[in-house]
């Protein structure tokens, strides 16, 4: 397992799998598809495997992120992501508090959590997050559980909390991602923006080249 990045580089652009909005295509040609065309990180997300399922996918997709270089994270799922060697596990608020699961896992994996607010994220932070997932930032069918969205100003104010990388997620494309950067975030994470676009390649790119100039400092 490789250390943690020091640059939040590698959250620039967060890709999460999603096997409903991927239109018949495997894990595995989504994720080469996505990094191909700029992804830096890729989560796993699957709520209805089994574990076996979800390790034998895994398994699959620690290999393609390892070859292509791309940080490898699994949504909630600890027992997995260290049975596969997984870059690190993302945790939602209703999950294994962060504290319980820093303590028995080697210091360089990575640990993301889910965050609403500043309170939130100031929690994660102490209690040894590596990285914030807030949102939603926008208004977003994708995930049944994402209540109602916090908007641009929580984002600004949960990064302006906390000395930890923060990734926006929810709601975002290739329109409103330079906002997300532009009101502090790292990166972003997107779902339908890539997995369910006609060409994932190409819609990635377009994701990561609006990234690229929302980072760059003004002239």
């Amino acid at each position: 397992m490789k250390a943690i990045p020091r640059s939040p580089d590698y959250l620039r652009l967060y890709v999460i799998t999603d096997r409903l909005l991927s239109r018949g295509r495997s894990h595995a040609e989504v994720v080469r598809k996505a990094i191909d065309g700029g992804a830096t990180c890729i989560q796993l997300r699957e709520k209805d495997a089994s574990s076996r399922e979800l390790y034998l996918l895994a398994c699959e997709l620690r290999a393609i992120t390892r070859e292509k270089g791309a940080i490898f994270i699994i949504n909630d799922r600890l027992d997995i992501a260290l049975a596969v060697g997984a870059d690190g596990v993302h945790l939602g608020q209703d999950d294994l508090p962060v504290d319980a699961v820093r303590g028995i896992t080697p210091p360089e994996m990575i640990l993301g959590v889910s965050v609403e607010n500043a309170r939130q994220a100031r929690e994660a932070q102490a209690m040894g997050a590596s990285y914030l997932g807030a949102g939603a930032v926008f208004a977003t069918a994708t995930k049944a559980d994402a209540g109602e969205p916090i908007g641009l100003q929580a984002i600004a104010d949960i990064c302006r909390e906390v000395d930890i990388p923060v990734v926006g997620i929810g709601g975002i494309n290739v329109h409103n991602t330079g906002q997300v950067i532009k009101a502090g975030a790292a990166g972003v994470a997107v779902i339908s923006a890539v997995v369910a676009a006609d060409d994932i390649t190409l819609a990635a790119g377009k994701i990561a080249r609006v990234i690229k100039k929302a980072q760059r400092p003004p002239d």
